[in-house]
């Protein structure tokens, strides 16, 4: 009788690759469900539910991202500053013509990631930048064209 094992992967045998992601004219959704699978590793066939195993994720052109229907109006960023009557709100739109229009991509990934310990070690593994340019070039990070792999990826 053949039994076969399941492979558990160590932190040791990981190995990490680097990707490059060219946001400009994809779907904010659809771009951090990739990125969230990228970063825990859920595209590796050895992938391992308590280890960090996923990749490196550059992305670039973080400002050109784009939102599909009204959401860039109706979807609503709240957070409190403390003080009574200190509720704070910005749409999606303003925040991507703000001064961080990354930290729209980084959230969005953030939600997808597990919490805890684990998610947060994952999260440091994204890293996004609002223009075309990222000091990662020692890397190599290996280009993923996210707009080739589903037509609904980018706005028409």
């Amino acid at each position: 009788m053949l039994q076969t094992q399941t492979r558990s992967l160590k932190p040791a045998e990981v190995k990490k690759n680097w990707v490059l992601i060219d946001a400009e004219g994809l779907v904010l959704g659809r771009l951090a469900a990739l990125v969230a699978n990228r970063l825990r590793g859920k595209h590796k066939p050895q992938f391992t539910p308590h280890v960090d195993c996923g990749d490196h994720v550059v992305i670039v052109n973080a400002e050109k991202v784009k939102v599909t229907g009204n959401k860039a109006e109706q979807s609503v960023f709240y957070w409190h500053t403390g003080y009574p009557g200190g509720i704070k709100e910005r749409t999606l739109r303003e925040r991507l013509e703000s001064r961080f229009p990354e930290r729209v991509i980084e959230k969005a990934v953030e939600r997808m990631i597990t919490r805890g310990p684990l998610g947060r070690r994952q999260m440091k593994n994204l890293h996004v930048y609002a223009g075309p340019e990222h000091p990662h070039a020692g890397a190599q990070p290996e280009a993923l064209d996210v707009a080739a792999l589903n037509r609904k990826n980018t706005v028409a």
